[in-house]
């Protein structure tokens, strides 16, 4: 285990992307938005990759195509709404709740700091049973920025009065990686091979469940 991987499993407190992170919840999110933007603005889906845009909140997305107008407000809303449609039967990652148990058994704090709208989220968690893992949920409802922007995750830790030495990042997307990497915080990007800039790799969530045996990297 690298010295930064050690150094992240040690800390007290976990902030936790929510959407790709702990459940597979980006194919849904890219079919609403596919036949959202089929009805709103056609004329942009055959260009729409929704990986360009993962991590970012759904308003933010429909102003980056369509500026900040009424259609991008109305593109958002029939998103949220056909995405909630789906949210209550997304699949939990596998070692998601493995891991939350093993950090809640170790008397570490879970947070959970997402780009989904506080309805949304709350449906999700509520589907897959995972809210009571956490001390509390910021959405993109409650924080005055969006991912990448490193206001998001400063915001959390104000939020919260957490310690940023204390605190540890989970993150899929390139823009929440460089959310919490630009608020100077310790962060993993899961779910990949290569990691994007200023995080440290871990191929899965049942990887890092390994990583925290006390025998690996001790009680913290």
């Amino acid at each position: 285990m690298t010295a930064a991987l050690a150094d992240a499993c040690a800390r007290r407190v976990w902030l936790f992307d929510l959407d790709g992170t702990l459940v597979d919840s980006c194919p849904a999110h890219e079919t609403a938005f596919r036949q959202a933007i089929a009805e709103v603005a056609p004329g942009l889906l055959a260009s729409f990759r929704y990986a360009d845009h993962a991590g970012a909140s759904t308003r933010e997305v429909a102003v980056r195509l369509l500026g900040d107008t009424g259609e991008a407000a109305r593109l958002a809303r029939l998103k949220q709404r056909l995405y909630r449609e789906r949210a209550g039967a997304v699949a939990v990652f596998p070692g998601a709740r493995r891991l939350l148990g093993r950090l809640a058994e170790g008397g570490r704090d879970a947070y959970l700091v997402t780009s989904g709208s506080r309805a949304s989220v709350e449906r999700v968690l509520a589907g897959s049973a995972l809210d009571a893992y956490f001390r509390g949920v910021l959405t993109s409802d409650d924080v005055p920025a969006s991912k990448p922007d490193p206001a998001f995750y400063a915001y959390a830790c104000d939020h919260w009065g957490l310690d940023p030495g204390a605190v540890v990042v989970l993150e899929d997307s390139a823009h929440g990686v460089a959310s919490a990497v630009g608020a100077g915080l310790r962060t993993l990007h899961v779910h990949v091979a290569e990691p994007a800039p200023g995080a440290v790799a871990v191929r899965d969530l049942e990887k890092l469940v390994s990583l925290l045996d006390p025998e690996v990297c001790g009680a913290g």
